[in-house]
């Protein structure tokens, strides 16, 4: 991994981090796109070679069948109080690997699935984050609205309204 790759996976993991919900969105048989909404089980990104985002879904929902016919994803996360968003495409799969469940287990997750770490039910989905993109408005609210204003008076669209990146974590 290149240093600039380095600091792109910080500051995504940085990005996403506390904001842990985010709407999972898959190719459904009929062609749309579904979107609903999942807990990441990993807020800070993977130490290691991959950069992967981990989820607990039911193996008998609808997401996982939508996997099986299309793995490309898109993860959309947005924290409004803070004026960030995120928006990530990668490469789903459903893995059998009971130490990563084991290792990314917490009581939260037991509410949707009683028998715990080991319930039949549970299925470990893995996002291979390929592209992300973030907004980040680093203005006030009162500055925001200052310059959408100015703007709605001069007939000129708003500038400098935050900013805008690309990530490619895998280098």
């Amino acid at each position: 991994m290149t240093a600039s790759s380095e600091i792109d996976r910080q500051h995504l993991a940085d990005l996403i981090g506390p904001m842990r919900f985010c709407l999972f969105i898959t190719r459904h048989e009929n062609g749309h796109l579904h979107g609903r909404p999942m807990t990441v089980q990993n807020p800070k990104l993977d130490d290691g070679s991959e950069d992967t985002l981990w989820f607990f879904m039911s193996r008998r929902s609808e997401p996982v069948a939508d996997l099986s016919r299309d793995a490309q994803v898109n993860l959309a996360f947005a924290d409004m109080d803070k004026d960030r968003y995120v928006s990530i495409a990668g490469q789903a799969r459903v893995l059998d690997d009971p130490t990563k469940v084991k290792q990314l287990w917490s009581p939260m997750a037991e509410a949707w699935f009683p028998q715990g770490a080991e319930d039949p039910d549970l299925a470990l989905v893995g996002v291979h984050i390929s592209h992300a993109d973030y907004w980040e408005v680093k203005d006030s609210k009162p500055v925001q609205v200052a310059k959408m204003l100015k703007a709605a008076v001069t007939g000129q669209p708003p500038k400098h309204m935050g900013e805008h990146g690309e990530l490619r974590p895998g280098g």
